[in-house]
């Protein structure tokens, strides 16, 4: 009976798609949170759904099974358990609710429009064109990636767009040109590294421009409001006040991530000679190429919102749209085939894994659960008698880091920031409100540092494969607080030296 039994568990073992002892792990936890009293506040299905997304969280970071599937759990558990509506229909509209998010098909379409790189051999020219003006240490590449984010961020409304669709192919272009590609697990020689460099760079620009991420207008939107009209920050006002903490962040971020995850290969010094032999053996830019080129230049040129102001607001296009006309005419160029665009399978598993996290995020806030936790927060602070001064603090924190229950920061924003803002203004003495209104300014941008999920371009770069979940969340959580620390000290020392407090 025992090798019996013995066997059968052996066989379910090789045979089953998941590590078991993870899986009995996600499912105890799921099991305890269903059976904790539901808490005053909240009605019994919305902490159901809360049950069920950190029951997701807890199966990928244990990584039960391939995040996609995990996704499709949360899906179906959605569905099935019926907790965001009474019938079966509405639940599954509820689940699949997020797939018609143009965000996730920026993600998506980016990722395609990347392929195009790869396949002219754009991507390589400029990958070595890279490492013939910085690539003697992996670190001045890090760098130069930094700066052209810096660049791009003033007039690319998308960050998404700009780190995912624009920087990351090119960095994806430099470590194949070390000979650093996940798929031959040479991932860490230096594609770990400039992967994390390019990610990280993305959420400090998108801080230091209003124009630099779609929902920085509504935070300007909710920072007027919570001072009454009292402080508004124009595009001049937010770019003023975030240079020079942006700054010293954009030049700390490489060195520590090179001490955080050091590439294997840090030193270079045949890697510029090697760069310009390879580009003279490429000669001039193909058809292909100059088609990848122009495409960049349109796309570029119309997620900056050009023609609307030439032209008037009536030309704006979303940067979803932009994308797809960029895809598309990669396509009937033949630059890219239908082909390429089937067989690209980290941009369809991303919409998957991607797409089930927001409708999560989603549903949270539509249930209720968002507004109760920061109801209750509110009376939290208020009943401790704290002084201003960690009011202050605890409210920056606790709305950065309750970043990790979502997978959006225009979601995040829009439901949490007014409140925290207003609580703030109550609680903190007209003195130092600006300061403290700054600072949440920084953190709804410094919260995208987090997650694999916490915007749109971590799950570009984090679906290229160069970074285990565990490093990322790693190295996310460190910058995090490395970056509050800068706009802590530098940043306030820095707005007292400009008068707005």
């Amino acid at each position: 009976m025992l090798k019996t039994l013995t066997a059968m568990l052996r066989y379910f073992q090789q045979a089953v798609p998941f590590r078991l002892v993870p899986a009995l792990v996600t499912t105890a936890v799921l099991a305890v949170l269903l059976l904790i009293p539901t808490p005053q506040g909240l009605a019994p299905h919305a902490w159901s759904l809360v049950a069920i997304f950190l029951t997701t969280i807890v199966a990928i970071i244990l990584k039960v099974m391939p995040i996609g599937v995990m996704a499709l759990m949360a899906i179906v558990i959605v569905s099935v358990s019926q907790v965001t509506s009474t019938s079966s229909k509405g639940a599954i509209a509820d689940a699949l609710s997020s797939f018609s998010n143009p965000l996730i098909w920026l993600i998506v379409v980016a990722v395609l429009i990347s392929r195009g790189l790869k396949k002219t051999g754009l991507g390589n020219r400029i990958g070595l064109l890279f490492i013939s003006l910085l690539g003697r240490r992996t670190v001045g590449i890090g760098y130069g990636l930094a700066i052209c984010e810096l660049l791009l961020a003033p007039f690319t409304p998308s960050n998404t767009a700009r780190g995912g669709g624009i920087v990351h192919p090119i960095m994806k272009s430099i470590a194949s040109a070390f000979g650093s590609d996940p798929a031959q697990g040479t991932q860490a020689k230096v594609g770990t590294y400039l992967a994390l460099v390019n990610y990280h760079a993305n959420p400090i620009t998108s801080v230091m421009f209003l124009t630099a991420t779609a929902p920085n207008p509504l935070v300007v939107d909710f920072v007027a409001k919570a001072t009454g009209q009292g402080f508004h920050l124009s595009w001049t006002t937010w770019a003023l006040c975030m240079l020079l903490p942006g700054l010293i962040c954009l030049a700390l971020m490489p060195l520590v991530i090179y001490l955080l995850s050091p590439p294997q290969l840090k030193a270079t010094p045949d890697a510029v000679g090697y760069a310009r032999a390879e580009m003279a053996k490429m000669g001039p830019l193909s058809g292909p190429e100059k088609v990848m080129m122009a495409t960049f230049g349109l796309m570029l040129l119309l997620w900056a919102n050009l023609p609307a102001a030439l032209f008037g607001p009536a030309f704006t296009l979303d940067p979803t749209v932009v994308a797809l006309v960029g895809l598309f005419i990669l396509i009937i160029t033949g630059t890219l085939d239908w082909d390429d665009v089937l067989s690209e399978k980290s941009a369809w598993d991303t919409l998957v894994w991607f797409g089930a996290l927001v409708m999560l995020a989603e549903q949270l806030n539509k249930l209720g659960v968002i507004a109760w936790f920061a109801a209750g927060m509110k009376g939290a602070i208020v009943a401790s008698g704290m002084g201003w001064l960690p009011i202050a603090a605890v409210l920056v924190l606790v709305f950065v880091f309750s970043h990790y229950l979502f997978a959006s920061t225009t979601a995040h924003i829009s439901a949490m920031m007014l409140a925290f803002l207003s609580v703030g203004a109550q609680l903190i003495p007209p003195a130092y409100v600006v300061p403290f209104m700054l600072m949440m300014t920084a953190g709804s941008g410094i919260m995208m540092t987090l997650t694999h999920y916490a915007t749109g371009t971590s799950p570009i770069i984090f679906g290229s494969g160069y970074v285990t979940m565990g490093t990322w969340w790693r190295v996310g959580a460190v910058m995090c607080v490395l970056e509050l620390l800068v706009f802590a000290l530098v940043g306030t020392a820095w707005w007292k030296l400009l008068g707005y407090w």
